[in-house]
């Protein structure tokens, strides 16, 4: 019998590669959305289609009726009430999986941030659901360098130093696939690194140098951190506030003490920043189909 798997957040940027890989895979996938409308937009009609609030009980126990696991994708601001709620109902509901999409630097020492605190207490909820669970540490995906490129210019906020090695949404996106056939997988928290370890300020230049050639230079924001802080409560401009305190984060802690580990039964990612950006060239595709930020799409 042909299990179903769940994808909450599904019509997102990573949510999306996610729910194709797991069709591709055998799995009947069910899209839990609040916006099925739109979802149909993005997904054929072989993909079943649940009208669902993920931090509602009730809704949440109707929309996970017959299914196998649970996939969890969510932007930062309710993924940890979503995951609390969505991790009650599976143990209810007596599912055989949860996986989520946390950051390979959540770790009790950068609970100080309140986005990556947010993720721990998420991942601490699944654990205590007492269902199986595979919990993805993704650092950078390369699909959030489009994301660095606002009105003909690309910056990037802080000197940011630190080398990262970025991930192709649909390497991780194929890892999480794999996972639902593997019982090895369960009760495993996956870092999810890719093959290549290059700063952002260069990861960003090769993406303007084959989409936005005209930028000839990547510019970096030398507006300190508490300015930004400064401009964004005088112009109340929230996102400006999130997007410095999350680069101020990296910034400080880069991918932190992130190791891969748990790759050699799912997967490696092997998509080089080269590969995808050749990739994304032929499909016509320069910018990305939704902002999760995620931030950016760190997580990180």
């Amino acid at each position: 019998m042909q299990k179903t798997i769940a994808v909450v957040g599904g019509t997102g940027m990573l949510g999306q590669p996610v729910a194709h890989c797991l069709k591709e895979a055998g799995f009947q996938v069910r899209i839990i959305t609040r916006d099925a409308a739109k979802a149909r937009t993005l997904f054929d009609d072989s993909f079943e289609m649940v009208t669902g609030v993920p931090c509602d009980s009730h809704r949440m126990q109707e929309a996970l009726q017959d299914c196998s696991g649970v996939h969890i994708n969510l932007p930062n601001q309710v993924e940890q009430q979503a995951a609390e709620t969505i991790a009650q109902v599976a143990a209810r509901l007596g599912l055989e999986r949860i996986s989520y999409i946390s950051g390979a630097t959540v770790a009790e020492e950068h609970r100080w941030f309140p986005y990556f605190n947010r993720k721990f207490l998420a991942e601490q909820a699944i654990r205590e659901s007492g269902i199986p669970f595979t919990i993805f540490c993704p650092t950078w995906f390369m699909e959030s360098l489009p994301l660095f490129v606002v009105n003909g210019r690309a910056s990037v906020l802080g000197k940011q130093p630190c080398p990262y090695h970025w991930v192709a949404a649909d390497d991780y996106a194929q890892m999480v696939a794999t996972a639902y056939g593997q019982e090895e997988a369960s009760n495993q928290r996956v870092v999810v690194l890719g093959p290549e370890a290059i700063e952002m300020h260069e990861a960003l230049r090769r993406y303007c140098a084959v989409f936005h050639p005209d930028i000839k230079q990547v510019g970096t924001r030398t507006m300190p951190f508490w300015l930004v802080r400064l401009l964004s409560a005088l112009t109340r401009n929230h996102e400006l506030k999130a997007v410095g305190e999350l680069m101020a984060y990296f910034d400080k802690v880069g991918e932190g003490n992130a190791v891969a580990n748990g790759t050699h039964t799912l997967g490696t990612p092997t998509t080089t920043l080269a590969q995808w950006l050749e990739q994304r060239q032929a499909s016509h595709s320069a910018t990305p189909q939704i902002s999760c930020v995620s931030q950016p799409t760190v997580s990180r």
